[in-house]
This record gives structure tokens, sequence and C-alpha cells, in this order.
């Protein structure tokens, strides 16, 4: 499906740079079909040496000859980037953003009749296990949304989801990683409160949610059905589990969630 493809990423920050490194690992790509642009000269030169792509730093010249074209971009440059592009994509390139709050309507309205892709990846993507949200837009096809599929695999998992679901997508899984963090983090100081080493206990928390999250997504069973097979009767496990209820922690994840969800549809108003 990607044979031959010609793909051209505008912008070439933290997400381009790992999702062209696992695109070629997963050798879905040659580095001669990747272009990069970018208006840094130091990250042109930067993603040619690491990964042997051709750069430009000419966002209206490169993207007419590309076949996908990714708008990796930061939100506060977005506009700028579409007037550049206004008249010369052509309809048969796909235009797949990941620039987070830009709706499909707004991207739309500068790229008229071209099929576009919204994505909403989260940042472990860098490290191959990326979450990728994936909604279409009224003129990208079944196969743009399988050739999409195709390229956020290469960093993570998928799911197709509703434009409407993506802010719910971005408190859930964009923000995610930050909640994992916190809990990582305080885990780690339980573990030098009890007399560990901080390195061990930063090892011991990491891999442990590590290894709970590939539990849930290996074995498909309900988390709670997970939890119930570690905890004894009278054990070590739910007198644990019993001070996370008695604070509120499930409560503060949920509410979490909910909050960075509101914050996500405030700043797409704007």
């Amino acid at each position: 499906m990607l044979k031959n493809k010609k793909i051209t990423f505008i912008g070439s920050g933290a997400i381009a740079e790992a999702l062209v490194g696992g695109i070629i690992k997963a050798g879905l790509l040659l580095p001669s079909q990747i272009t990069v642009c970018d208006i840094s000269p130091e990250r042109r030169i930067h993603m040619e040496t690491k990964f042997g792509v051709a750069s430009s730093g000419d966002a209206s010249a490169a993207a007419p000859l590309a076949d996908i074209l990714f708008l990796t971009v930061k939100p506060q440059v977005i506009h700028t980037v579409l007037d550049s592009l206004t008249g010369v994509v052509p309809v048969t390139t796909t235009v797949i953003s990941v620039v987070a709050g830009t709706v499909i309507d707004t991207l739309q309205q500068k790229l008229p009749q071209v099929p576009i892709v919204r994505v909403m990846p989260n940042t472990p993507v860098a490290v191959g296990e990326g979450m990728a949200a994936i909604t279409l837009g009224k003129y990208a096809d079944e196969q743009a949304g399988e050739m999409t599929t195709m390229l956020f695999a290469a960093v993570g998992r998928t799911v197709m989801v509703a434009e409407s679901a993506m802010d719910a997508v971005t408190g859930l899984s964009g923000s995610g990683p930050g909640y994992a963090y916190v809990m990582i983090d305080a885990l780690a100081d339980a573990g030098v409160r009890v007399g560990l080493p901080r390195t061990v206990a930063v090892t011991l928390a990491a891999q442990t949610l590590l290894g709970a999250a590939r539990m849930v997504l290996e074995t498909g069973e309900h988390p709670a059905k997970l939890r119930d097979m570690v905890t004894s009767p009278g054990g070590t496990t739910i007198a644990g589990i019993h001070v996370l209820e008695q604070n509120g922690v499930r409560a503060a994840l949920i509410d979490a969630v909910v909050c960075a969800t509101e914050r996500s549809r405030e700043m797409g108003r704007h």
C-alpha cells in the first residue's frame, strides 16, 4: 500500500522524529521516500543525518510532490502553515494532521476537497509505545484510514474514533502519560520511604506499571479481574488498595481526565 509513496512532514519536532524513525524501522518506507520540511536549518540537518531523509525549508514547494502530507507543527503556527499550503496541495494527496486542537473543518477550509485525516497521538510514540486515535474527514476514504493506521501502528497502537471524541481522547491518552509519570514518581518516593535506593525504586515502579498495562492489553481481561487475581484475602495488595480507595485515588484520576477533556474543548474554541 505504501510502495513508491512519497511522504512529506511539515514540521520536524518530536512527534515527526518519532514517526520517521518508527516508519523506517518497521520497513514501511525507505528514507528516500521521506522529506521533512522545517524552517530550522539545524532540525533539517539533524533529520538528514539521523535518518538519511531529504529535507526542505520550503513547505509550499515540497507539499505538491507528496502522496501523504503530515502536518506536524505546533498549534500556534498552523494557520500560517495552512496559508502557505492553500492552492498547492493536490486532491490526490492525503493530509494527516496531528495538530492538537485543530478540527478537520478548519483544515478543510484551506484545503478544499483534499482528503484529511486527523490523529491524536501521545508522546510514547517516541519509544514505539504510543497511542493514536484516528478520525477521517469527509473526503478521506477507507484506504486513507488504512494507510494512516499502518503508519501509526509502527510506533504503537491505534483506534478509530469520531472527531467528536477527540477531546476525550486528549484528556485520557493525550494527557495520560503525565498522570502515569506522577504515579511512577509517587511509587518511587514510596519505595525510598520504605528503604529502597532511588534508582531501584524508579525501576520497580516503572516496570510494574508497564507490566500491568501489558497484562491488560495482551490478555484482554477487565482490569478489575486482573486486580482480583493479585488480591489475596487478608493480604498486602488489598491492604494497599484499601488505602488508595480511602484517599480517593480512583476519583482523582477520573476527575483529572474530565478536567483535561474540558480544557481541550476550551482550547479548541479559541
